[in-house]
Formats: C-alpha cells, structure tokens, sequence
C-alpha cells in the first residue's frame, strides 16, 4: 500500500520534537535550554489541519517550556512530553483521543521513534532522519527536520482525505 493510500485513513498526526519539528539542535544558555528553531510554514500547516478538524499531537522523550508554549500557541490536540517508551505512549494518546493507532501517522526521525511507528497507520521521518528509520517508514519527507518536513506530511494527509480544498478555503476567505 503507498503513502497516499495510507493517509487517506489517518485520523491524527502526531510528531516527534527534536529533529522533526526542529533541526535538532539543542541550545543552552547559563540556566539550562534557551531556544529552539520551528519552522513557521510547519506551524501553519498544524493550524490548516486543526482547522479542518484533523488533530496534531507531540510526542516527544524531552521536556521543554519551549514545546509546551509551540504546542499552546498553535493549540494542538495533545502535548506528551518526558514520554522515553514511545510505543506505550503513542498507544496512550490515541485512547485519549479516541482515534485507532491504524488512524494515525507519525513522523519520527531517530530509532526511539521506531516502537510508536510499530503502531501506526502512516509512517514518516524527515530527509535527514538516521537511516534505521527511513528503511522502515512509508514515507520519507523531501525536506530535513525543522524545515518543511512536518508540512509535507501534513499536506499528504489533508490532501489524500479531502480537506485540502477546506484548509485553503480557510486560507484564501473563499469555498474550496
């Protein structure tokens, strides 16, 4: 089954944090992390999916102020943060959400990301995810982590389940 075929079922995207919605950097300041780099256009393909009535979540090993702040701002479905067992966790929020594993896609882009993808409908990693991972997935994002990897996938789904015409319509004031 392709890609396309896959996310014409997805229900929920979920993401990884670093290296999939940041370049993967990690900046720390005299106190502890300072900052961290989100692309703007992935930002807004969260919104369009939202809108359209297509929950994003994060699920991420990490804690951060920084994630949970990202995640407020765009108002995403769910934020898993210190979450290290990824398969439990990604099996946790789909209950919480109410949408079956089979539903979801995920996009990781390193081997602790591996359990949560076991799980899902969709798999998807960025261009410049470690090798394990895009030998496993069903689709690898022509963009790296940070920078256009999370729109592309996101624009796979909402194009593959109809809703492409509903998020520009949002966009543009007129019906799709």
């Amino acid at each position: 089954m392709t890609a396309e075929e896959r996310a014409r079922s997805i229900k929920l995207v979920v993401f990884d944090v670093d290296g999939v919605l940041t370049d993967g950097g990690l900046w720390y300041g005299p106190d502890g992390e300072v900052m961290k780099r989100f692309d703007v256009k992935d930002g807004h393909a969260m919104v369009l999916a939202r809108l359209t009535g297509l929950p994003v979540a994060i699920l991420t090993a990490r804690t951060s102020k920084i994630v949970e702040t990202r995640a407020t701002e765009l108002k995403l479905a769910k934020v898993f943060q210190g979450r290290r067992e990824k398969g439990p966790a990604l099996l946790e929020l789909c209950a919480e959400l109410n949408v079956a594993p089979q539903q979801t896609a995920y996009m990781g882009d390193d081997v602790n990301d591996l359990p949560a993808m076991a799980a899902c409908g969709l798999t998807a990693c960025p261009a410049d995810a470690v090798e394990e991972v895009k030998t496993q997935v069903h689709f690898v994002s022509q963009h790296p982590g940070g920078r256009g990897a999370a729109r592309e996938l996101i624009e796979l789904v909402l194009k593959q389940t109809g809703r492409w015409a509903e998020a520009m319509a949002h966009v543009t004031g007129r019906p799709g």
